[in-house]
């Protein structure tokens, strides 16, 4: 019956009842203690118009700030400070009503004002004691202490507090906070909230010593090296790793434990965060037509938000898909403030483009449009040229003659010394848009960079599908690599390029060290909770048609020049002559109309001598050509 009663919710009129009946014991108290136990008579005289008003006003200050509603086996420090707050305004007004008497009996107090000073600790004392026995005596008889796990929560400030806070309020039926952890040297060994400050030096004994299910990082400025090397140290110890979402993503401004997610890969491998060159951006981007294409892409998308906070004049978004399209217009039409236009189009439609122009006269044009999967293109190379090549070509030569001032193309790290026809098809494209900087006022300007994170396609969605399918997680080859960099990071680079660009340039970006495919698998796995070739396995299925093993940012007769920004880097290229580039491009999109792929591909390399096909059908031109020199 007791347990039963215990853990029932309450009826809250009844709550009001007992919160009533504790205010009538503490002024039984305040009368005895005031007087030493022996009441006088002519104190016990006032009793009949001292206790109904001193017990209603409490009653009705209760019910009406609604203290009585709160839940009590939740009880926190908002509810306490509720309670302080309800009762020291009525006791002031019983201090208030107490001088009125004295003014309208000649000198007599109703009730000595020790009498309300000892009633106020005496009430606030019974009813926050009783609350916490109640929540102790609930959490202690249906969650005891030895069936909960613990966690531990990196960071001691008001963030590190809030999280401790959600855990006990959302999910202390299961958790139980057992440290903080702090690099701040002058708050080790002290308790914040009864709990101890350590060291993060001290992970490994708290990890040994406790039954720690969860690390919380709450610190938003922690290093991605502390970030890596506390994640690396709780996966080793069974433990998983919780990240505190920005306060912009909490719900009314609260934060709930539900709202603590798992660390992601994508966190692991991010950088600290691109200084930009905030003035040149704007100078380039305010108050400008900008047109993007490949809009409604992983980055031609994340390129239309990351320009809209320097206020173009406007925004025309160019792409043939068209529901992503619509999704990005719907994300556009919740800020009214930004005008824009978008297109269903496609960049090899050059009357439609010609049509665009006109009509918006772009000032800037972010060009992300392209085929991108190597696989795929290492089949359909005639498509890889008319797209990549011809589209980007075609738009080149429209923005000269409608005037453009600058012109940002995006590239791929697969563009240097190619292996597959994507990447060739890329090469090319920068060529011609490189040859073509001196023929107009419109600066050509191209940026190159790897392995985007989560954008469409890539490696780490799939791993993350394959995890929730129950696996094999397949991996080409176990020692491929790659660059990575997350969206927002490509993108914001892209818009630094583009202000600094003088017009001819490739620009290419410090992608940090290269990642070992199978060791971001592993980490994957680890993140998931589940144990590789326990819960899932990993299958290696050999390297695809035109993929490398390891990928480069430079050519090898290219040499780099730095700029002001410490992550972006000018790649010395040769110049080509843009007349002879433009009759051998030409003839390449005229053979691209034919579908042989054996003789576009030749082309291609013609092209692109550094072009060396790489597992694929096409590595017989290369042998060929081998031959003949030879």
């Amino acid at each position: 019956m007791r347990l039963e009663f215990i853990r029932s919710h309450l009826p809250r009129w009844f709550i009001l009842v007992i919160d009533t009946f504790f205010v009538f014991c503490a002024l039984i108290v305040a009368y005895l203690l005031r007087f030493n136990f022996h009441i006088p008579q002519s104190e016990r005289d006032t009793f009949v118009y001292v206790f109904p008003f001193v017990i209603c006003c409490r009653a009705l200050s209760f019910y009406i700030t609604g203290v009585y509603k709160n839940i009590i086996r939740y009880t926190e420090a908002r509810d306490v400070q509720q309670i302080v707050v309800v009762l020291t305004a009525v006791s002031c007004f019983f201090a208030l009503a107490n001088q009125i008497t004295y003014r309208i009996f000649s000198g007599h107090f109703a009730v000595p004002y020790s009498i309300i000073a000892i009633e106020f600790m005496s009430t606030t004392f019974i009813m926050i004691a009783a609350r916490l026995i109640y929540k102790a005596t609930y959490s202690g008889t249906f969650n005891p202490a030895k069936t909960k796990r613990s966690i531990i929560i990196y960071g001691a400030r008001e963030a590190g507090i809030i999280a401790k806070r959600a855990v006990e309020r959302d999910a202390g039926a299961k958790y139980e906070v057992a440290a903080f952890l702090d690099e701040d040297k002058n708050m080790w060994g002290k308790r914040l909230e009864g709990i101890t400050i350590y060291s993060p030096d001290k992970l490994k004994g708290l990890l040994a010593d406790n039954n720690v299910a969860h690390l919380v990082i709450s610190e938003p400025d922690i290093s991605f090296e502390r970030k890596n090397e506390i994640i690396d140290t709780c996966l080793s110890n069974g433990a998983k790793v919780l990240n505190v979402p920005p306060i912009n993503n909490w719900i009314n401004g609260e934060l709930s434990f539900k709202q603590i997610k798992k660390v992601r890969i994508e966190d692991l491998l991010e950088r600290d965060p691109i200084v930009l060159d905030r003035d040149k951006i704007n100078t380039q981007l305010h108050g400008k037509t900008v047109l993007i294409t490949g809009a409604a892409g992983s980055i031609g998308s994340e390129i239309v938000r990351q320009v809209m906070p320097f206020h173009p004049k406007k925004l025309v978004l160019v792409d043939q898909a068209e529901s992503p399209l619509y999704d990005v217009e719907l994300e556009m039409k919740e800020i009214p403030s930004m005008p824009y236009k978008a297109y269903i189009a496609d960049i090899c439609n050059s009357e439609r483009m010609q049509n665009i122009f006109n009509a918006e006269k772009p000032d800037i044009i972010f060009h992300a449009a392209a085929y991108k999967h190597v696989p795929i293109m290492e089949e359909n190379p005639a498509e890889a040229i008319l797209v990549n090549v011809k589209g980007t070509m075609q738009l080149a030569d429209i923005s000269v003659q409608s005037g453009v001032e600058k012109f940002v193309m995006v590239s791929t790290d697969k563009a240097v010394n190619p292996t597959g026809v994507m990447g060739a098809s890329k090469r090319i494209a920068e060529i011609y848009v490189q040859a073509l900087n001196k023929k107009g006022k419109t600066r050509f300007v191209t940026t190159r960079f790897g392995n985007v994170l989560g954008s469409n396609g890539s490696v780490i969605p799939r791993f993350r599908q394959q995890i929730e399918k129950g696996g094999p997680i397949t991996i080409t080859d176990p020692e491929i690599t790659r660059f990575f960099m997350t969206i927002p990071e490509a993108c914001q680079l892209v818009l630094e390029a583009g202000a600094i660009g003088q017009g001819g340039e490739i620009y290419v970006f410090d992608m940090g060290k290269s990642v070992k495919i199978l060791d971001l698998a592993k980490r994957m796995v680890q993140l998931s909770g589940l144990k590789l070739d326990k819960d899932i396995k990993i299958v290696y299925t050999g390297l695809r048609p035109g993929e490398k093993l390891y990928e480069e940012l430079l050519h090898n007769n290219e040499n780099s020049l730095p700029t002001h920004h410490p992550l972006i880097l000018i790649a010395k290229v040769k110049e080509e002559d843009y007349d002879k580039v433009s009759k051998t491009i030409n003839e390449l999109i005229g053979m691209a109309t034919t579908r042989d792929d054996m003789s576009i591909v030749q082309k291609m390399k013609e092209i692109v001598p550094e072009f060396v096909s790489n597992n694929s059908v096409f590595e017989k031109l290369d042998k060929a050509t081998s031959i003949k020199q030879a």
